[in-house]
């Protein structure tokens, strides 16, 4: 399970990472390209994976196709790389159609999870492979192989082969294999997920800096929310090969269009009360049974009904403990997270999750006040999952 703080300060690891580098200069390196993918559809077999798919990557951009396993992100990178040919549909990388063009015709790069480094051959000689096969000139593959190994620190492994270096190292050796083809799109398939967690989280920042001294385009695949939320400049969330929605993290994670997208990011997940809208006082709220919240001042996208089934949604961290509020409930559990704790109380038989940084004595079997933070709630029509 990822760590809560993890989530929590995603947007922040994110914008820490801005600073300036020392890496040597990397123009001519790459020549950012956008990729369009329009009403896209790959049925394998009887099996429809992706339909009517549509997705514009701009030049420059870092895309995050984000979703559980089987929802179709990876066979949407692997039609984009050309290695799964489309049912229907189209494919453009800077402005070309490449619907049916080979792979090597692409200008793409593609670093898959498994590191595929040969295990007889150096660090180096795996760096240069296809430019050698290729016919690259000598003075050429020295120029890319040299900057390429001192933008990822590989300089002093060179001479080593594979099962000399550690699986961060050789990650490093796989992602500087795809920058030394000098592509116009880099694309990514879940490349750190053999990774323990402290590498991936090494190496999610070194992916996030290569962006940035690049300036490339790059299509990153992975289940992984943090990784999403940390890396992208948007991301994708996707669902039985349809695309739920496509925003900054900030959007996604505050605005989630539909209860599924809400669900999946976050952990813990967000808090769902199910209920109706009424109107009191002059005041629209939302009531269940036992308690009704001002929602004057939502944004709904249309003028909300009278009476409507709804769900509310509330992150955890937007759930506050102790302050203001006649609404108590009993702790059911307490989790420690070293910087903060994830207390979780029981209100009529539901689970409520509360991120809590204060130093409140909290135990388990004590009932405690708490309140929601009106300003950050999400709305959900009951029949269709939409946002209200």
């Amino acid at each position: 399970m990822t760590n809560v703080a993890n989530v929590a300060n995603a947007l922040a690891d994110a914008a820490d990472m801005t600073g300036e580098s020392s890496v040597p200069d990397t123009a001519g390196l790459t020549n950012p390209a956008n990729v369009a993918v329009r009403d896209l559809t790959i049925r394998l077999g009887a099996n429809t994976v992706i339909e009517n798919l549509n997705l514009d990557v701009l030049a420059g951009e870092f895309v995050v196709l984000l979703g559980p396993s089987g929802c179709g992100k990876s066979t949407l990178l692997h039609s984009i790389a050309g290695l799964i040919d489309v049912t229907d549909g189209t494919i453009e990388i800077a402005g070309e159609d490449m619907t049916w063009a080979d792979p090597k015709d692409r200008r793409i790069a593609l670093v898959f999870q498994s590191y595929a480094l040969y295990p007889t051959m150096s660090v180096e000689r795996n760096l240069s492979f296809a430019l050698r096969i290729n016919g690259t000139p000598k003075a050429e593959i020295t120029r890319r192989v040299t900057r390429a190994s001192e933008m990822l620190q590989l300089g002093p492994l060179l001479k080593r082969k594979p099962a000399q270096l550690s699986g961060g190292q050789r990650q490093r050796v796989a992602i500087g294999r795809a920058i030394v083809r000098e592509a116009d799109v880099f694309l990514f398939d879940e490349p750190l997920s053999n990774l323990d967690a402290k590498l991936r989280t090494e190496l999610r920042r070194e992916l996030k800096q290569l962006h940035q001294r690049l300036g490339a385009t790059m299509i990153y695949v992975t289940h992984d929310q943090v990784e999403a939320m940390t890396l992208a400049t948007r991301m994708a969330v996707m669902r039985g090969g349809v695309i739920q929605q496509f925003g900054t993290p900030a959007e996604v994670y505050a605005r989630p269009d539909n209860l599924f997208v809400a669900t999946f990011l976050g952990s813990p997940a967000m808090n769902l009360l199910k209920g109706t809208l009424e109107t009191h006082d002059g005041a629209l709220h939302f009531c269940t049974a036992h308690w009704r919240l001002d929602v004057s001042a939502y944004p709904f996208k249309q003028a909300p009904t009278q009476g409507l089934p709804c769900v509310l949604g509330v992150r955890a961290e937007d759930v506050r403990i102790g302050e203001g509020s006649s609404e108590r409930a009993k702790v059911s559990l307490v989790e420690p997270m070293g910087n903060h704790r994830v207390v979780w109380l029981d209100y009529h038989g539901i689970q409520v999750a509360s991120i809590d940084q204060t130093k409140t004595p909290v135990t388990t079997g004590d009932t405690v006040a708490f309140s929601f933070d009106a300003a950050h709630v999400s709305l959900f029509d009951s029949a269709s999952d939409a946002r209200l």
